[in-house]
């Protein structure tokens, strides 16, 4: 088919980048629990200096989070749009075929959302660490 190319650019280009996104975010998840684990809450004079060290590179994650359903989205229109321009190909389609088509299209939404959800509990899960770590210092220094 002339436009096999399409496909193989939903494809890895897609799914590639959402691949890419979700390395990124375990590499950030990964840092920050190492980072939390390590952090000496009794070298922060400020509860300010403290918070932005402790939210550091959160904003990936969250942006991940929030966008990674949409280039899913992308992938599966691009997809769709491609089945149905090879049904314009070839009148003699069967649905056997559109349904193929139809089905490989969605699996870059699936794979938006597997991305999604795995970022949305890693944000939620380092921000309720964050929230924790701040609280400690603040009853450190109370005391």
């Amino acid at each position: 088919m002339q436009m096999e190319w399409l496909s193989a650019v939903i494809d890895f280009g897609i799914i590639g980048l959402l691949a890419a996104l979700s390395v990124i975010v375990v590499a950030i998840v990964l840092e920050r629990l190492f980072f939390y684990r390590s952090i000496e809450l009794k070298s922060f004079a400020s509860i300010k200096a403290l918070e932005l060290e402790l939210t550091k590179r959160l904003v990936v994650v969250a942006s991940v989070a929030s966008n990674a359903p949409y280039i899913g989205l992308l992938g599966t229109v691009l997809g769709i749009m491609l089945t149905f321009y090879n049904m314009n190909l070839d009148a003699s389609a069967d649905a056997g075929k559109i349904m193929v088509g139809l089905a490989l299209a969605l699996k870059a939404t699936a794979v938006g959302l597997i991305v999604a959800l795995v970022s949305v509990v890693a944000y939620n899960a380092l921000l309720r660490k964050t929230k924790v770590l701040l609280l400690e210092w603040e009853i450190g220094h109370d005391g």
